[in-house]
């Protein structure tokens, strides 16, 4: 259960579009904002979870034409996301809307997000420590799971919001920026690597 858990935590820790979406929120409209979108992100996983355990992914991605389709559109958007990111210039939030993407925004990152089942699929199909007992197993990892994954978030969310409080130059703006980006495209292609 401990190797379970620390995998959760390095798997969930790593820059990935969630919690580097999660700081660009925070940084661009605060802690409120962010917490509505982490909720979004929250529910988004544990929907996702349920589907890889649920065998619902395995059945959806077993098709090679929508495998292709939905890998095509969720690299797409990540990658959408990154270019915003990396070109937001002086601005550490790379969304430009007037309004947060609230909870609706944080449920559709995570379900076309390559490394949310690339996790899940790990922590879920590896690290058994119940064999005797798969409801159970599945049940103890759903709560470890969540409660490594809130508090992760929330610190990326404070990152994001203290981000935005100092007076940072353009220059040092732009270097965050890009750095965000290129990191969550390496993610990303990592993730769409193991999957594929």
């Amino acid at each position: 259960m401990l190797t379970f858990a620390a995998a959760v935590f390095f798997l969930i820790i790593t820059p990935g579009p969630g919690v580097l979406s999660t700081a660009g929120v925070g940084a661009g409209f605060g802690m409120r904002a962010g917490m509505r979108y982490v909720c979004g992100l929250f529910l988004g996983t544990n929907l996702v979870a349920l589907a890889v355990v649920s065998g619902l992914a395995a059945l959806v991605l077993a098709d090679d034409r929508i495998r292709l389709v939905l890998f095509a559109l969720s690299f797409g958007y990540l990658t959408y996301l990154a270019i915003r990111i990396a070109f937001a210039g002086a601005r550490l939030a790379f969304i430009e809307k007037a309004s947060p993407p609230g909870v609706a925004g944080g449920i559709v990152l995570q379900t076309v997000n390559p490394k949310a089942y690339a996790v899940n699929t790990a922590l879920f199909t590896g690290f058994g420590f119940l064999p005797e007992n798969y409801v159970y197993e599945v049940l103890a990892k759903f709560a470890i799971m969540n409660a490594i994954w809130i508090p992760i978030h929330v610190l990326w969310l404070w990152a994001g919001v203290s981000l935005h409080r100092l007076d940072l130059s353009p220059r040092v703006h732009s270097i965050i920026n890009k750095a965000m980006a290129l990191s969550m495209m390496a993610v990303v292609l990592l993730a769409v690597t193991e999957l594929v």
